[in-house]
């Protein structure tokens, strides 16, 4: 059985039972944790101009919302009342190396379906409102205590309030009600309603959250990838047409040849897969570029393998999958880009999916596997650690 973070919970079981079905909590999940990211130093990188960051501010005795986008500057946190809001900090391990070793630790879970862990902190009362989500979120308190109501499920057509900036459910009724000290953690479902509420002046939760692709973005997705590669000539063909008795009527023979035009694409596994890998492992913030200012080539690398062994750390950022083809062959996915792998590069591919720390010890690499490691490393997919 893998090691679980559930305590007494398999993660065998956690997936059976509970994992986009129903809420959990696991009182004393990470007793000893560490936080790698402070309350200044979350107010810090919201103050970054790269950094995405959010607060939600409300005044308990008119029940109103404010809701204000980063960057932020030092004056405006000193002029936040004494209680009732709250800053949100997404993809904080995209920023800070320490953060993203709380993420390894939910790989059971596939690469591409997480998206990133996001930090809170809430003085007393503070909290985002009643809501649904629609992808599964992991919820750690590491510091003070925060009140967690959770209960029923809701989707676009439910009742939603019209007033406030954050989508936030009217006449809210939990179901289950805890207060989580530091060191708990809370799995909710997509879907599931929750309600956090900061107990203390301190209140500090980090949510490991993990997307879901709706259905309408995946077949956008594929159609517009497919669109792009063909050309104006590609056009529907039916050169046996026979004389019709109704000519308003669209035969099954034409129906026919619509659905092969799909399935011709669908059933094209590299096809498939390409799009597939590309579109998951896009980056979050595709508009940062991560590529060093000295690039390097693939003798510049053998000779620095001959001198040591170099340990390389996988961009914080970067979304990293891989998939096996039926020729052997297998693709590695990462920041949206693909890069084919044969023979000794599977295995490197493989390593670079499952690890964030990539020791390369002396001695011979293929061609393959020293061109692989520069492109990286040239995209800024990984870096040399100092």
């Amino acid at each position: 059985m893998s090691q679980s973070p559930f305590g007494d919970i398999s993660i065998e079981t956690f997936l059976a039972e509970y994992w986009q079905k129903k809420p959990l909590l696991v009182r004393g999940a990470y007793k000893d944790f560490v936080q790698p990211v402070d309350a200044d130093e979350l107010a810090g990188l919201a103050c970054e101009e790269d950094v995405e960051s959010r607060l939600v501010i409300t005044a308990p005795d008119n029940d109103s919302w404010e809701l204000k986008h980063g960057p932020f500057n030092e004056e405006m946190f000193s002029e936040l009342p004494d209680s009732h809001w709250t800053l949100l900090v997404q993809a904080v391990d995209n920023w800070v190396p320490e953060a993203s070793d709380l993420v390894e630790q939910f790989r059971f879970i596939p690469n591409w379906r997480y998206d990133d862990l996001m930090v809170s902190f809430a003085s007393e009362g503070g909290g985002v409102g009643p809501h649904y989500d629609n992808y599964d979120v992991f919820l750690i308190q590491t510091q003070g205590e925060r009140r967690w109501e959770v209960g029923g499920h809701f989707d676009q057509h439910s009742p939603r309030r019209d007033d406030t900036p954050v989508m936030i459910i009217p006449d809210w009724h939990p179901e289950q009600t805890w207060v989580l000290e530091p060191g708990d953690m809370l799995y909710v479902p997509p879907q599931v309603g929750h309600n956090g509420v900061a107990v203390t002046d301190d209140c500090m939760t980090y949510s490991v959250g993990f997307r879901a692709p709706s259905q309408a973005e995946i077949l956008r997705g594929f159609t517009d990838y497919v669109g792009e590669q063909l050309t104006s000539e590609s056009r529907y063909a039916d050169p046996e047409l026979t004389v019709q008795e109704h000519p308003g009527e669209i035969t099954p023979q034409a129906l026919e040849k619509v659905r092969n035009i799909f399935s011709a694409f669908l059933n094209d596994e590299q096809k498939l897969a390409t799009w597939f890998g590309e579109y998951v492992t896009d980056p979050k913030y595709p508009e940062l570029d991560h590529s060093p200012e000295d690039k390097i080539d693939s003798q510049q690398l053998a000779d620095a393998l001959a001198q040591s062994e170099l340990a390389f750390v996988r961009n914080e950022g970067s979304r990293v999958s891989f998939t096996e083809q039926s020729n052997g062959e297998v693709l590695l996915f990462i920041d949206g880009q693909t890069y084919p792998c044969h023979g000794g590069c599977i295995q490197l591919a493989k390593l670079l999916c499952q690890t964030p720390n990539l020791i390369i010890n002396q001695g011979k690499w293929s061609d393959d596997q020293l061109d692989l490691l520069v492109s990286l490393y040239n995209r800024g997919s990984i870096y040399l650690a100092e």
